[in-house]
């Protein structure tokens, strides 16, 4: 996976939030949200796994929902944040935080409800191995979202520290097609690049969300779409 030892720094997972999901990047927080919540339904009693879990963004919302769930990561740092995460929020008690490694996941075939992936992708050298454990220890739903090779992330992804990996739509339905997994539903979002609304206030940023989500919604917004969320069944 690109850039390893630098997602295990510690000061790197120190800041990892605030740099990414503050002022501009509070609406990217909320829409990715909402992507994992709409993708996997109700998640009271689910079973669920989440891979390359970071700072435990999501795992600690869905623990807060009720569901039952695992969140793996290589980094140490990154999971330091997310227990304390899960210790602020009250839920420490109702989900489990692993190192491992995603290529490797330690669990048996069909285990959990459903396995989700974000901000992953564009950074596996290997998208169909991890792609294909994700459908192994899943006995329904597959979630994850990519950065798109034809869009506005292209033209700045060469000043990124570690670069993206950005896939096109044929790309993502031969992963699909490989390892043996139905796409039932996708979303495309964020003609701005994230890195766009990160440099600019939460205020200013909601002005220009308007004229983005606007432009996504004309025929051809779908192309201009810098991220999209796939869901799959198993």
């Amino acid at each position: 996976m690109k850039g390893q030892e630098w997602y295990q720094a510690d000061d790197i997972a120190e800041e990892y939030e605030e740099k990414r999901f503050s002022r501009g990047g509070r609406l990217i927080d909320r829409r990715e949200k909402q992507a994992v919540l709409d993708a996997i339904g109700p998640v009271e009693d689910s079973e669920i796994l989440e891979i390359a879990c970071g700072t435990g963004r999501f795992t600690v919302m869905l623990a807060e929902r009720g569901a039952d769930i695992v969140g793996l990561d290589i980094s140490g740092p990154m999971l330091k944040q997310g227990r304390k995460k899960a210790r602020a929020a009250g839920v420490a008690d109702h989900l489990e935080f692993m190192r491992g490694d995603a290529g490797r996941l330690p669990f048996p075939d069909d285990h959990f409800d459903a396995v989700i992936a974000m901000r992953f992708f564009h950074l596996a050298d290997t998208p169909a191995a991890f792609l294909r454990e994700m459908r192994r220890v899943s006995r329904d739903v597959v979630f994850f979202d990519t950065f798109n090779r034809f869009s506005t992330r292209s033209i700045y992804n060469w000043a990124l520290p570690m670069g993206s990996r950005l896939y096109s739509r044929w790309e993502v339905d031969r992963l699909l097609e490989e390892v043996g997994l139905e796409l039932v539903g996708d979303e495309h979002d964020f003609v701005l690049p994230y890195g766009f609304y990160r440099q600019i206030p939460n205020s200013t940023a909601s002005a220009f969300r308007k004229i983005d989500t606007t432009l996504g919604s004309l025929p051809f917004g779908d192309r201009l779409a810098s991220v999209s969320y796939w869901t799959c069944d198993v």
